[in-house]
């Protein structure tokens, strides 16, 4: 393990230098110099704000943002109100909602007066295809929710003709550090996930929410020119003081751990990634903590002695997911005991990522040379 994060060799690509301390750690702290001051986050913000305004006048709203009753979007949710923006929300309601996060939707819709736009996925097609992801022995049984969440509100932006939506990816404080091998392939590829599908389910997908190739990197961001923002990027974020906040605000409730406001991905990530893969996601987690000043190695380890799940929560979520989406115990054992794939076991466009790979470096050392410029500028 390193002696600066908690991430380890369960992580297969890792590597440490002659201190101990890991390639993520390092490379997320020397990507953190690069974040904005609060004084110039501030500044692209009113900047962006004013854009956003701007564009949007004369409409009913000036941007479509995703609510999912978790902690990141719901206290987005509240920012956005305070910077004067006019969203229209949208929840995806994909059959894996927990009680709690439906109770947090209503709590925060009632209170910041939103309009929310729902919804609600065919179950027949996301059980036969989230089904068909489980016996495919991916690491990333996500896929189906992530890919038709961003293709959804894709589509609600075009339908509302605004150009922006609201991310609530807080990628400087709980997600600068997340191993390659624990994350899976990308959920953007339409191509991976229906021929996923076409090897290994039955019923005919007609009603999911989805983006081809063109779609997804072309139609909607150079043609519709819709941009995706993440207004954590220049916000001064700590999440246990979000936390506190709604919980003051709009009695919000916590559900203990990151995005377990889906029943589903609780269980995929405090059970099937470490059972069949060894791949424990809350290391990542509280590693990008730890970075980012939030909690102290000590606090991390001490919550990574503690067993994600209770046993009879475990065996309740367990029974709840294999009725769901209607796998016997001996299909699940299989299941279990597969060996584990990887994406390219199946047909996908990942060629095409590898062949973009050095262009996507090459326009990451720029952004950050215009970071370095735009912090002298502002500095005067």
């Amino acid at each position: 393990m390193c002696v600066r994060c908690v991430m380890d060799t369960t992580d297969p690509d890792i590597t440490f230098d002659e201190h101990g301390n890991c390639h993520h750690c390092s490379n997320a702290l020397d990507r953190l110099k690069y974040r904005p001051t609060p004084e110039q986050g501030q500044v692209y913000l009113n900047r962006l704000v004013s854009k956003i305004k701007a564009e949007g006048r004369g409409k009913e709203y000036d941007c479509v943002m995703g609510l999912s009753g978790g902690c990141d979007s719901t206290y987005l949710a509240f920012k956005v109100v305070e910077l004067g923006l006019r969203p229209l929300t949208l929840h995806f309601d994909s059959g894996w909602n927990s009680e709690l996060s439906v109770q947090n939707i209503e709590k925060t819709i009632k209170h910041l007066n939103l309009d929310l736009f729902t919804i609600v996925c065919d179950w027949e097609e996301m059980r036969d295809l989230q089904r068909s992801f489980f016996r495919s022995s991916l690491v990333n049984c996500d896929i189906p929710q992530d890919h038709s969440f961003i293709a959804a509100l894709n589509q609600l932006a075009v339908q509302q003709g605004v150009r922006y939506w609201i991310s609530g990816h807080d990628y400087w404080g709980s997600e600068c550090i997340m191993a390659h091998a624990w994350r899976g392939y990308d959920a953007s590829d339409w191509f991976h996930i229906r021929n996923v599908h076409r090897l290994m389910g039955g019923k005919k997908l007609e009603k999911y929410p989805h983006n081809n190739f063109f779609e997804m990197f072309f139609y909607y961001p150079l043609i519709k020119r819709i941009k995706k923002v993440c207004l954590f990027d220049y916000l001064p974020y700590k999440k246990f003081e979000a936390k506190e906040f709604l919980k003051k605000e709009i009695q919000w409730k916590d559900y203990t751990g990151k995005h377990n406001e889906s029943v589903f991905t609780r269980f995929f990530q405090g059970y099937y990634l470490p059972k069949k893969f060894g791949y424990d996601k809350r290391k990542a987690h509280l590693s990008s903590l730890i970075v980012s000043g939030q909690i102290t190695r000590e606090d991390a380890l001490r919550e990574l002695a503690q067993d994600f799940y209770a046993p009879e929560q475990l065996q309740e979520d367990l029974d709840f997911i294999l009725k769901k989406v209607s796998l016997t115990v001996e299909e699940w054992d299989s299941i279990m005991r597969a060996p584990a794939k990887f994406y390219k076991d199946y047909p996908s466009n990942g060629w095409i990522f590898e062949s973009l790979r050095p262009c996507l470096k090459l326009g990451g050392q720029v952004k950050r040379s215009l970071l370095k410029t735009r912090r002298r500028y502002l500095k005067y």
